[in-house]
Formats: C-alpha cells, structure tokens, sequence
C-alpha cells in the first residue's frame, strides 16, 4: 500500500500496490504492520457497508463522542462518492477545516480519516456502496454529527444533496464550546 498525506494533518489517501498478470491484479487493502509503521490506528474492530441506491444520497457529518472517537478507512467499493472530512479536533490548528475527495470503484483509493473527525459522503452515481473500516465498536449513545452545509465549515458539495436522513438534516451547526469528541 502507499500512504500520501492528504489535504490535512494527519488525514492520508491510500493507494494500491497492484500486482498484475493475466488474470488481472491482486493488492492488499490493509496491513497492520504497515498503518503502525505510518503512526496511524491499525485495530479495525468493526467493518461497515452502505448502499446507497440514488445518485445524491448524502450521509454525514458523523463522529462518536469520547471515548469512544474513532479513526476509519473508507473506500467505495461500487459507484462513486465524494467524500468529506472536517477536523473538529481541540488544539488542533486545522480545527474547522475540511477537505473533499472523490473516491469510486474504479480508482480503488481508499482515505484514512483519524479520530476527533467528522466524516460524511455524498453518492455521484445510483448503487453506490462504500465500505467502512470502524477504529471503535459503534456506540449509540456516542454517535453525533453535524450538518452537512453548517456556514461554518462552508464545504463546497459537487451539489445539492436529494435524499438526506431526518437526523443528519437535524443535526445542530459546529458549536467548539460544546463539542465532545
């Protein structure tokens, strides 16, 4: 695998070593000797999958509260995203940052996102699955988020999202004084 450090500190794209004959390619898409080498979380307890079936499905912006923050290895495994992820770690000096990637099928690209951020994704094409690698067991009681179009993280969508959840429209907008992640 090749890590290549993203658009903020300590987010990272990855790529695939591919090794290619005849039959096509074979390449590995986790090594937990090679994440601990990269200082990057390496336990994976919990693996997820999200299938979307409309083109502009937005999910997001989710995080888990503390202790139970959680870094994640997100790949779209059929269709395409674009993919998102805000840096609401405390004393970080990129808090309130975000950045956006498009990931799909076809590149196989993965993006680690670290614990402290919030993540979230919004589908380019119909039948679009994207499969998470969860740093934590999902807790409900720590599950949070904030809005997908909160002023003030001003991310710039490809486009208006059509099919977003009741509770990802009801999240409230970044409040730093009450954040608990």
């Amino acid at each position: 695998m090749r890590f290549g450090a993203a658009g903020l500190p300590g987010v990272y794209l990855l790529d695939l070593e591919r090794h290619e004959d005849e039959r096509g390619f074979f390449a590995r898409t986790f090594c937990e000797r090679e994440f601990e080498a990269q200082g990057l979380a390496s336990r994976y307890p919990q693996c997820n999958l999200s299938f979307n079936r409309r083109r502009g499905t937005l999910r997001g912006l989710h995080y888990q509260a503390a202790p139970h923050r959680e870094a994640k290895v997100v790949r779209c495994s059929r269709g395409a995203v674009h993919d998102v992820v805000v840096d609401l770690r405390k004393g970080s000096p990129s808090r309130g940052r975000w950045m956006g990637i498009d990931l799909d099928a076809e590149s196989r690209q993965a993006i680690y996102v670290p614990a402290g951020f919030a993540h979230g994704f919004l589908t380019l094409q119909d039948e679009t699955e994207v499969l998470y690698h969860m740093g934590e067991f999902y807790v409900p009681e720590a599950a949070r988020g904030v809005r997908w179009d909160d002023p003030a993280f001003g991310i710039r969508w490809p486009f208006a999202p059509m099919v977003v959840s009741a509770r990802d429209r009801g999240y409230p907008d970044f409040d730093p004084d009450r954040y608990d992640g």
